[in-house]
C-alpha cells in the first residue's frame, strides 16, 4: 500500500514538475521579447549588436526623450489616451445595460437580438470597415476636425460591443439573484439594482471587458487611416509607423518608440490582473 502511494505521489509530482516547467518556458518566451526591446532601447546604435546583455551597463535614457520629441509622440499619445478612455467607458456602459437586460429581463425578440450580437462576432473586423465607412460618410462623420473623431469613437464602440455583451451576460447568468432581490425590496429601481447590486459583483467581468477593449483600441490602426484625415487626429500606432519609416535602421530609437506604445497597456493589465484572472476563472470567457 505504501509502495503504491509512493508511486502515485512521485507520478503526481512528476506531472506537476512538467506542467510548471512548460508554463515557465512559455512565460519566458513571452517576457523575453519585452526585456530585449527595453534593453535595446537603452543602448546606442554602435552597441546594439556588440553588447548582447539584456540590460546595458551604461543605459542611455535619453533615447526615450529623443523618440518622444522626434516622433512627435505627444499628440499621438494624447489622442490614443482620449480614444481608449472614451471608447472603453462607452462600451462598458452600453454593454452592461444590454447584458443585464438580456440576462434578467423578458421582452419580445430577446433571443433573436442576442443571437444577432453573437453572429456579429463571427464577422472579421476588416469585413465591417466598408459598411462602417459608408454609414459614417452618410452621417457626415468623416468631415471637419471634431466629427471624424466622433465617428472613429462610435465605430470602435460598435466593434467592441458584441464580445463585451456576451462576456457580461454570461457572468450575469451565473450570479445569484438574491442580492438583486434584496435591493428591489429596499426600493431600488432597475437601474438602481444594476448600479448597486449587479455591477459591483460583475467587477471581474468588467475588468476583462476593459482590458480586451483597451488593448484593441490602443493597437488599432487601419480604421483610423480610413476615418481620420489629419495627422493631428491620429492615434499612437500611426505615430509609431511614421517614426519607424524615418528611423528604420536606428534600432535604439525604434525600440524606444515601441516601448512607449507598449508600456501604458502593460501597466493597465498589471493593475487589473487580479480582477481579470477572477473574471476568466468565474466563467466570463468560457460561458
Amino acid at each position: 500500500m505504501k509502495k503504491r502511494f509512493g508511486i502515485y505521489t512521485a507520478k503526481r509530482l512528476g506531472i506537476r514538475f512538467m506542467m510548471h516547467s512548460f508554463l515557465i518556458a512559455v512565460s519566458a518566451a513571452c517576457i523575453f521579447p519585452l526585456l530585449w526591446m527595453f534593453g535595446t532601447a537603452l543602448k546606442t546604435q554602435q552597441t546594439v549588436f556588440s553588447d548582447l546583455s539584456l540590460f546595458p551597463r551604461h543605459p542611455h535614457w535619453e533615447n526615450f526623450y529623443i523618440a518622444w520629441t522626434k516622433g512627435h509622440f505627444g499628440i499621438y499619445f494624447l489622442n490614443s489616451v482620449l480614444y481608449t478612455t472614451i471608447v472603453v467607458i462607452g462600451i462598458v456602459v452600453i454593454a452592461s445595460l444590454a447584458a443585464y437586460a438580456f440576462s434578467r429581463l423578458q421582452f419580445p425578440g430577446k433571443n433573436f437580438f442576442f443571437y444577432m450580437f453573437l453572429a456579429a462576432m463571427m464577422i472579421p473586423l476588416p469585413g465591417s470597415f466598408v459598411a462602417l465607412f459608408v454609414v459614417l460618410k452618410k452621417w457626415h462623420l468623416t468631415e471637419g476636425f471634431i466629427l471624424p473623431r466622433l465617428g472613429y469613437i462610435l465605430a470602435l464602440i460598435n466593434v467592441g460591443l458584441s464580445l463585451s455583451i456576451y462576456l457580461l451576460k454570461t457572468f450575469f447568468d451565473q450570479t445569484p439573484k438574491d442580492l438583486e432581490d434584496a435591493a428591489k425590496v429596499d426600493g431600488c429601481t432597475r437601474l438602481g439594482v444594476l448600479w448597486h447590486a449587479a455591477l459591483p459583483i460583475a467587477r471581474p467581468a468588467i475588468a476583462v471587458v476593459v482590458i480586451f477593449n483597451a488593448l484593441n483600441v490602443w493597437n488599432e490602426y487601419i480604421l483610423a487611416m480610413l476615418i481620420l484625415q489629419e495627422n493631428s487626429m491620429m492615434p499612437l500606432q500611426r505615430g509609431l509607423m511614421v517614426f519607424q519609416g524615418a528611423h528604420m535602421t536606428q534600432y535604439p530609437l525604434l525600440m524606444s518608440g515601441i516601448t512607449i506604445t507598449v508600456l501604458p497597456i502593460l501597466l493597465i493589465y498589471l493593475f487589473m490582473q487580479k480582477n481579470i484572472i477572477r473574471g476568466i476563472t468565474a466563467g466570463a470567457v468560457g460561458g
